[in-house]
């Protein structure tokens, strides 16, 4: 039987309340939402992938939805727990190979605190690698809107906190770029329709865009 569960993860500094425009979205294209909420910046990321690996059993098998922080934390989990029963995965302006906005925070003591235990995953690193046969979609958006850019412009496309180029992922199925801000993915229809179409078919409607 097709898999009807979805389990949403917010990023970094918001509550699990803040999936729930997208929650409502794909609950009308009839999914079963289930909101995840783990310690942001307060907590490890190996600590919040175990969290996330008991809920997803007890929920049963699911595909998987993360927005920032949310995606680094679905990847860690589902790479390190290949048992896990899954659908499939997208990833909403999740930096998956480091962050250029996060590390220009970090040379300030209030953005170290700010980031807390999240500061190492901002830093240069390699292209994350998804290590499952099951189909991984990637939404960047291009819409500069966002608190990353307090400090001063992105390089190259960007949400206003990620960089297109950030959110590359080895081994992704699919990788479409957006006309939306970081924060604003989580509120637009058309992101909510290529995340459902990407759930129910593995590949998102029109990637030319």
């Amino acid at each position: 039987m097709p898999i009807r569960d979805a389990i949403l993860l917010h990023g970094v500094w918001v509550p699990g309340l803040v999936m729930l425009p997208l929650a409502r979205r794909l609950a009308r294209e009839g999914l079963r939402c289930h909101r995840f909420g783990y310690g942001g910046r307060g907590r490890a990321l190996a600590a919040n992938a175990d969290d996330l690996a008991r809920f997803a059993r007890s929920v049963g098998p699911a595909h998987f939805v993360g927005h920032s922080l949310g995606g680094l934390v679905i990847l860690h989990t589902l790479n390190s727990h290949p048992e896990l029963e899954v659908g499939n995965v997208v990833l909403l302006g999740t930096p998956a190979c480091g962050s250029f906005s996060g590390r220009r925070l970090a040379r300030h003591g209030i953005g170290r605190w700010m980031l807390g235990e999240t500061q190492p995953l901002w830093q240069d690193g390699e292209i994350m690698r998804w290590k499952r046969q099951e189909p991984l979609g990637v939404v960047a958006g291009t819409l500069p809107m966002g608190l990353g850019r307090a400090l001063g412009p992105l390089p190259g496309p960007n949400d206003g906190v990620v960089c297109v180029e950030e959110t590359a992922v080895q081994g992704m199925s699919g990788h479409l770029t957006l006309r939306v801000g970081h924060s604003a993915m989580l509120v637009s229809a058309r992101v909510a329709s290529q995340t459902a179409a990407f759930l129910r078919e593995g590949r998102f409607r029109d990637e030319a865009r």
